[in-house]
């Protein structure tokens, strides 16, 4: 028991890095009322979130090689126990962005890096292969009790309650640490790349910004940007413009390598097929499951009306079965190829979104519904129980921080562009679809369909249909026309929401082109004995 002491404190941090991000999933609408704001600003919140530790992990990374990992780790706790604080007490969208999507942002960023490579580093053989198993499983322990005890809290209680208790459970960590050795670290100590932190978290930012603002700035035919370059809208130059931030960073590291000095990372470790494999599996498997944790509230909440316990209980599935398809990952792994498991876990990742496709509709079909939120959770589980040892065991000692970083920021970059992405395509396809059903609607007059046209342009916001019923009352609309006027927009919700997830299944189904250079042969009796 005193082997795995260390584990315990690992895997509790891991359940606290996620246990938030899939609370807020549930309570969203509440949010919303909560702060007197839109869906489109918590959707901000939430990419920020993600886009803070993606731009900064790298840099959260090489300060571990710097300063040692297990006090990059606590000194990350430190900051997200702060940042926890100030999100139990916020009072504006503001102040909630500064604790949850900054300060717990910057924490995590810390936090994850050293944590990978402390279990590299604390349990070699066939223990290091449970031991990112078992964290692995805990971090999909953290997704299954988020959204039950997100929407308990939110619906009994509040969902600050939440963010007191991470304080709390940060505090119980912080205790644990004295049982962590320190990771081995190598050679001179590394100093840090400045330059290089604000070109890779510059360009990842701007990127990401690009993505989220697409739906309210348009892609190509501008709609409502602050800008239009050459008459278009400013999306894909925006986008194009972190292209070349990410571009110049490359360059940047490389000239460091040449000249002797310290690169933020060595992009060489790239060039390690199975490591580069992990990495852009964890980023793809993150986009789809943000993604689709992001449609699937909008359509609980908002189309159906359920409340933020309600809404958790229907996502469980997908989240024990997350659970406890990771926990099997490294008994998995001894008996079948990396690639094989990887692949299946995609396989039943698209099939379960087009089924949950197939279920969005103006009432819930119930059991249809759980069982393919259970089958997310297995593709889902399956992917993430493999790919955290296949980027470790990529490299020795001295690069596990660094694969740690690049690990994490594959997964909080498919993070963000899941929510921004995903949003973005539901967001308009709203407005989109909402004219052009209004337009097609013989119950609404002429000039009622051109007025609602003009109010629209810049788009429509994501709310319950009884306040779009409300304003067109209040616009003077008879009953019918206000009826019309609902059923069209209930139409709109539908496909918009249908139109996110298909985007999230082509993704899925994309992604297994990049699984071609996973580990795939089958392990021996030997290999499963030494371990990675």
């Amino acid at each position: 028991m005193r082997r795995w002491r260390p584990l315990a404190a690992l895997a509790a941090a891991q359940f606290v890095m996620v246990l938030d991000q899939s609370v807020m999933n549930v309570s969203i609408s509440t949010l919303v009322d909560d702060f007197d704001t839109t869906v489109p600003t918590i959707q901000a919140v939430i990419t920020l979130y993600c886009l803070t530790m993606a731009m900064l992990m790298l840099t959260g990374a090489k300060i571990g090689d710097i300063v040692g990992r297990r006090r990059a780790f606590v000194a990350g706790l430190v900051v997200y126990g702060c940042g926890s604080a100030v999100t139990a007490v916020a009072q504006s969208v503001a102040t909630l962005a500064l604790g949850w999507s900054i300060l717990e942002g910057v924490g995590a960023a810390l936090v994850l890096p050293a944590l990978v490579a402390l279990v590299a580093g604390n349990f070699e053989g066939r223990e290091r292969k449970a031991a990112f198993a078992v964290v692995g499983g805990v971090g999909g322990a953290g997704i299954a009790v988020g959204p039950i005890l997100g929407g308990w809290a939110t619906t009994t209680l509040t969902w600050r309650v939440v963010f007191l208790g991470e304080v709390v459970l940060v505090l119980l960590i912080l205790l644990m640490t004295r049982t962590l050795a320190d990771a081995d670290r190598r050679g001179p100590v590394p100093r840090l790349d400045i330059l290089g932190a604000v070109l890779s978290a510059a360009g990842l930012g701007t990127i990401v910004l690009g993505v989220l603002q697409s739906s309210t700035w348009g892609w190509v035919e501008p709609k409502d940007p602050p800008v239009e370059p050459f008459g278009f809208a400013p999306t894909l130059f925006v986008i194009a413009f972190g292209g070349m931030l990410l571009r110049a960073f490359a360059g940047w590291q490389r000239h460091r390598e040449k000249g002797g000095r310290d690169p933020l990372v060595h992009l060489g470790l790239l060039g390690l097929p199975p490591l580069r494999a992990g990495v852009v599996g964890l980023l793809t498997q993150n986009l789809i499951l943000m993604g689709v944790f992001f449609v699937i509230p909008l359509y609980l909440q908002l189309v159906l009306g359920l409340d933020a316990l309600e809404t958790g209980i229907r996502m469980l599935p997908a989240s024990a079965a997350m659970f406890v398809t990771a926990a099997a990952g490294s008994w998995l792994s001894s008996r079948y190829p990396v690639r094989s498991i990887v692949r299946t876990g995609l396989v039943i990742a698209v099939v379960a979104v087009l089924v949950l496709l197939a279920t969005v509709r103006p009432d819930l079909a119930g059991a249809v519904f759980a069982l393919a939120m259970a089958l997310l959770g297995v593709g889902m589980g399956l992917v993430v129980s493999q790919l955290g040892n296949v980027v470790q065991s990529s490299v020795d000692a001295s690069g596990r921080s660094e694969a740690g970083g690049l690990q994490y920021t594959g997964c909080q970059l498919g993070s963000s562009l899941g929510v921004a992405l995903v949003g973005a395509i539901v967001l308009a396809g709203l407005t989109g679809v909402f004219v052009s059903n209004v337009q097609a609607d013989d119950r609404i007059a002429p000039e009622v369909s051109a007025q609602v046209g003009v109010a629209v342009e810049s788009g429509v916001d994501f709310v319950a249909t009884d306040r779009v019923r409300a304003a067109a009352q209040q616009a003077g609309l008879d009953r019918a026309a206000a009826e019309a006027l609902v059923d069209d927009y209930q139409g709109a919700q539908i496909r918009s929401l249908k139109a996110g997830l298909l985007a999230a299944a082509l993704l899925a189904l994309a992604s297994l082109a990049f699984t071609r250079e996973l580990p795939h042969t089958a392990p021996s009796s030997a290999a499963i004995a030494a371990g990675p």
